[in-house]
């Protein structure tokens, strides 16, 4: 029998709400400029064109009333607050009229963005994981299962930081549906149970400082409170 030359860590896992069962985690894909305004307040085109994605770790999440370590080796951490689809099931070339049937739930995450080391990737034509895949960059809240609420195609996305609104957007102003987010990424990689998908933020994105108390909601979905330590 095969043998490890260490324990292996632990299983990365995100909560269900109302269950004492946790979701595992596979991979954590992200969409990039989903919404218009955030699109145009980062530089870019508002139009719709083919969607973009980029990855971070499942070691990367972190729970709700967690606590965020600020990171090292930038100035410029930036919250971006999206509504995330877990997937109970896989495939290939997934059509969008099947995609939904691939949901197990829907929860509440941040997509941390080490900003500035984001800007040098950019400008170098590099890759972008030094500034989103660092450790504890993707908070997720609990998910909600689709067999309770539904698949959301409409609500507010918000963002508090210390009690102040920083981000307001809406579900029906997402670039891309899930299913068309779905669709788009089968024909990229093999999906799989346990793949979360982070879908895009609104506008307002910006930056925190240590001690700063983020209070995240997805209308109909849930919450999610961060303290950045």
């Amino acid at each position: 029998m095969s043998t490890f030359v260490f324990a292996p860590p632990a299983q990365p896992a995100v909560a269900v709400r109302g269950s004492s069962a946790l979701f595992p985690a596979r991979r954590v894909y992200c969409v990039g400029r989903n919404y218009a305004a955030h699109a145009v307040e980062m530089g870019h085109d508002p139009n719709r064109e083919p969607p973009f994605f980029f990855m971070k770790t499942p070691d990367a999440l972190l729970p709700d009333g967690d606590v965020f370590p600020y990171p090292p080796g930038t100035s410029d951490v930036h919250h971006e607050i999206e509504m995330v689809v877990a997937l109970a099931g896989g495939g290939v070339d997934v059509s969008e009229g099947e995609a939904l049937a691939l949901v197990f739930g829907y929860g509440v995450g941040i997509d941390f963005t080490r900003r500035d080391l984001q800007g040098e990737a950019k400008n170098l034509a590099r890759p972008w994981e030094v500034g989103k895949a660092f450790d504890h960059a993707a908070p997720c809240g609990a998910l909600a299962p689709a067999a309770e609420i539904g698949h959301p195609t409409s609500g507010a996305v918000t963002l508090d930081v210390n009690g102040a609104r920083r981000q307001t957007g809406d579900l029906n102003q997402l670039i891309w549906t899930v299913p068309e987010m779905i669709a788009g990424l089968s024909r990229l990689f093999e999906l799989q149970p346990g793949d979360l998908i982070f879908t895009g933020t609104p506008a307002g994105v910006g930056p925190v400082v240590r001690g700063d108390r983020l209070d995240g909601a997805v209308e109909g979905v849930g919450t999610l409170a961060i303290t950045v330590a």
